[in-house]
């Protein structure tokens, strides 16, 4: 319940713009629809319930809000029609859909909280109308949807550059405290045997030319014992800003690599440090290879016990060291490692937007635990400098 009373607080706070997007089973529509009845049996509001498309009010989130004012016990305080719901105080809520009724929408006075679901499928142009229109002072426009392309406008309007005065919050399945057990058994299922499918429907990150994925099919997620007497390999990457600090082990077994402990923290203080890689057993017993960038923290991290150098670093040594974990029959991550087992799925070369052609050119996202992996393995990776790379890496 706490992580929903976070990842949902936003919706209480003023904001022009409340964006809340992600994958499948995080509840999004069902949480917003239960704050703007609360707010609806509280104050009168004029809120407008908008999506892309709408032939009849079958299509809208009427009946929604409908099971929701029952499931609170407020249906004393709405009157519910086919077409429409009003509450006692004088709330009302319009269903409209753009694609048909934009300029109907564009002459609606008077609007509180335009709340706009499935925006994924939103235009540019019908963006460009709604917004203007909600221009009552102090209103807000509210937005939920499952990403679908990178390129699409919703996507890019709110995540990729959001506008001021926004609040855009990712929501996941292992956010909804009330996630059934039926949709777990979907989830792992996909997870088996379709991860790249995976990172869009349950990770909710957009759509990629799979292609375009570096450890596309080289990469499995799956629980395994870890045996005795391996000789494990731990990396550490070092957060800057909104990256993260990471450290993960992993070993070799029959030619295959596997990922069994992982840390990640996000604004971790060098001081704390410490507690976050102690969180990987045994890593004070073993050599850690790290980014040399930061010697004054593996400095410090030396103070405090740990047995922890620089990896060797080239030109090309980006490139080598993908190379080198393509090289694996197999990259085995552990399903508890989640933060690198969402690097692998979306770690990918750039594409060229107007050709859509693959470039030798690796996106620099998506890449702290591996950027720990490919340190861990420094003596390992052999330098094959910049020519033939490309090669090796497209194999």
């Amino acid at each position: 319940m706490r992580k929903r009373a976070e990842k949902f607080a936003p919706l209480l706070k003023p904001a022009r713009y409340k964006v809340f997007y992600g994958g499948r089973g995080g509840a999004k529509s069902w949480i917003i629809a239960r704050v703007l009845i609360r707010l609806a049996a509280q104050n009168k509001l004029r809120i407008l319930c908008a999506r892309q498309f709408q032939t009849s009010i079958a299509d809208s989130v009427h009946r929604l809000l409908c099971d929701q004012i029952e499931a609170m016990g407020l249906s004393n305080q709405f009157d519910i029609t086919d077409k429409s719901i009003v509450s006692l105080t004088g709330s009302e809520f319009l269903f409209k859909g753009l694609e048909k009724s934009i300029r109907e929408i564009k002459s609606t006075e008077g609007i509180d909280i335009c709340w706009v679901e499935e925006a994924q499928a939103v235009t540019k142009d019908n963006w460009e109308i709604l917004i203007p229109t909600i221009r009552k002072e102090g209103s807000e426009i509210w937005v939920s949807f499952n990403p679908d392309e990178e390129d699409a406008s919703t996507y890019q309007r709110f995540v990729v550059h959001p506008p001021p005065d926004a609040f855009v919050v990712k929501v996941g399945w292992e956010d909804n405290p009330w996630f059934p057990s039926t949709l777990e058994k979907e989830r792992q299922h996909m997870l088996a045997v379709d991860p790249e499918a995976y990172e869009h429907v349950w990770g909710g990150s957009p759509r990629k030319i799979s292609e375009a994925i570096i450890f596309n099919k080289r990469v499995t997620f799956e629980t395994f014992e870890t045996p005795e007497g391996v000789r494990f390999h731990y990396g550490a990457d070092w957060g800057f800003a909104a990256d993260p600090t990471a450290l993960v082990r992993s070993f070799i077994q029959d030619e295959c690599l596997f990922i069994d402990q992982e840390a990640f923290g996000y604004g971790v203080e060098i001081d704390e440090t410490p507690a976050l890689f102690r969180s990987v057993p045994n890593c004070e017993l073993w050599p850690i290879k790290a980014d040399g960038a930061r010697p004054e923290t593996i400095s410090y991290m030396r103070r405090h016990g740990f047995n922890i150098s620089a990896a060797e670093k080239w030109p090309g040594s980006v490139e080598d060291g993908v190379a080198h974990l393509k090289g694996f029959k197999r990259i085995v991550v552990h399903e508890r490692c989640k933060h690198i087992a969402q690097e692998f799925r979306l770690y990918s070369y750039k594409v060229d937007k107007q050709s859509g052609d693959i470039l030798p050119i690796i996106v620099d996202k998506h890449n702290h635990g591996i950027d720990a992996l490919r340190y861990s393995l420094d003596g390992y990776i052999q330098r094959r400098g910049a020519m033939g790379v490309w090669a090796k890496l497209a194999g």
